[in-house]
């Protein structure tokens, strides 16, 4: 699978036994831990014991609705994310995607598609250092980046962005003043294989205005229709 494999824990909440004992004895020969939680309720309390490195979690859960639950766990942590149910409507993955969901999946799945989205979703949630001085830091109106640091601040204060969202801003902030498909968004972002999940970018970007642009600022993020998105390009005397 991949390097690291073995020091990776997976939360799964699912309550379908087959389901959990395909997916466990899967990701266990590839030397995943997996964690497995059958219903809403227990879920929470083994995130914050356990601490996993992703989460495979099912929507339609005993006890517990799964989008809330989503909401829970992004709120208390950026970690990766990957909404794995048979609902597999727009209105279901654009819901989930606004609670904070990296990725959704429909039943059935096959396991080498879920192997390749845990991978891709652990790439950006767990990168690698990036190829950038710890001292690049780009100004965005009222907004510094540090794309070292990870971090974005505002008057000093940091916004807080999960990976994926941080990955979008990054590509769009290094293209300054360029329009960018959504297969471009989405290959670079997501991975190779998802340049069709156009729900995934308009998802983000709205994520993305909604922390970044407050009321007064001018437009950040700017929509090209039936081309893509940009970010406005710098202003003549503007330093990073």
């Amino acid at each position: 699978m991949t390097a690291g494999a073995a020091s990776t824990r997976v939360l799964l909440v699912e309550d379908d036994p087959n389901i959990v004992d395909l997916i466990r004895a899967n990701l266990s020969v590839r030397g995943f831990d997996t964690v497995v939680s059958r219903d809403g309720a227990r879920a929470l309390p083994l995130f914050e014991t356990e601490r996993p490195d992703i989460v495979l979690l099912d929507l339609m859960l005993p006890e517990v609705d799964g989008f809330d639950l989503c909401r829970s766990i992004r709120e208390r942590s950026p970690v990766g994310i990957i909404v794995v149910s048979a609902r597999g409507g727009e209105r279901d993955k654009v819901t989930a995607l606004n609670m904070g969901a990296d990725d959704y999946m429909t039943k059935p799945f096959s396991i080498e598609e879920l192997l390749a989205r845990i991978a891709a979703t652990l790439r950006r949630t767990r990168p690698a250092p990036p190829e950038t001085a710890p001292s690049d830091l780009l100004r965005l109106g009222p907004l510094q980046v540090d794309l070292a640091g990870q971090q974005v601040l505002r008057e000093g204060r940091e916004v807080h962005l999960t990976p994926t969202e941080f990955a979008l801003l990054r590509e769009l902030a290094t293209n300054r003043g360029k329009v960018l498909s959504h297969a471009h968004l989405l290959r670079r972002v997501w991975g190779p294989g998802y340049e069709t999940e156009t729900e995934y970018v308009r998802v983000y970007v709205r994520r993305l205005r909604a922390k970044l642009e407050a009321d007064g600022d001018a437009p950040l993020i700017v929509t090209q229709p039936r081309a893509g998105y940009r970010l406005e390009p710098e202003p003549p005397g503007d330093q990073r």
